[in-house]
């Protein structure tokens, strides 16, 4: 099991990179908990719920206070995601551990490109398409979610800029709402099965989101002060090479 100072560590950048960049949370926290905690991927897909939407509702307060939350849409984003994502919840179960990672390192290819793309500075980007394809998009993060215990930020955000118009620092705030709507739902889904041990579970999470806290209010505070093109890319890096090592160790046991 990890050390006290390691899950401080790890909530710590998970709730940094939720609050400075609207996601990327679930990304580090699926592989730390299976490589670093020594979980099952089924398991930690359940554990990342928790942590990730517990750090995600904190920061998004913060966002909240600072004007950068439009409730609105993330309450029919993520309402359409809620429901996606206790739906899908059950899939994981009828998926190996290593075919899990790999789908999850797949997904992490296509976050670690998105991050790396230059991301959509105005609101104007794109022509808003209507709430049935918000709804429509909001459905699709929500099953990512359910299968993968993902939240989505890196998807849900350029989603927010290009499909609802909405300005880059409002779409990271609406996006912390969502990712912790759909995370609740997910998790729902996955302990209705009754195969988590519900007091490990909260256990690590209130470890985790303790140091999320502390990292998401550092993030909410620099997210206007930092070149977050910079970081994006620099964090998208690291999501690809991180991508790659679970392909290379996960593929062979397929």
């Amino acid at each position: 099991m990890n050390s006290l100072p390691l899950d401080l560590a790890l909530g710590f950048v998970i709730g940094l990179s939720l609050g400075l960049l609207g996601g990327g949370g679930s990304i580090l926290t699926v592989p730390a908990l299976v490589y670093l905690v020594g979980q099952t991927p089924q398991v930690a897909i359940t554990t990342s719920l928790a942590i990730v939407g517990a750090t995600s509702a904190l920061a998004a307060l913060f966002h909240r206070a600072q004007g950068t939350l439009n409730w609105r849409v993330a309450l029919l984003f993520g309402g359409a995601g809620m429901a996606a994502s206790f739906l899908a919840a059950g899939l994981s179960k009828r998926f190996s551990p290593a075919l899990l990672l790999v789908a999850f390192a797949l997904l992490m290819l296509i976050i670690g490109g998105l991050m790396l793309a230059p991301p959509a500075q105005r609101a104007d980007a794109a022509a808003p398409r209507g709430w049935l394809t918000v709804i429509a998009g909001g459905a699709g993060v929500g099953v990512l979610t359910g299968i993968l215990g993902v939240g989505g930020g890196f998807l849900i955000v350029p989603a927010l800029v290009i499909l609802v118009g909405l300005p880059m620092a409002q779409a990271v705030g609406t996006s912390l709402l969502v990712i912790a709507m759909n995370s609740l739902a997910g998790f729902l889904g996955h302990i209705s099965g009754g195969a988590s041990d519900l007091t490990a579970l909260l256990s690590l999470t209130t470890i985790f989101a303790a140091a999320g806290l502390v990292g998401a209010f550092t993030g909410a505070r620099l997210a206007g002060r930092l070149p977050a093109t910079h970081l994006r890319r620099l964090f998208g890096g690291f999501v690809i090479v991180l991508a790659i090592f679970l392909l290379v160790d996960n593929v062979p046991k397929v």
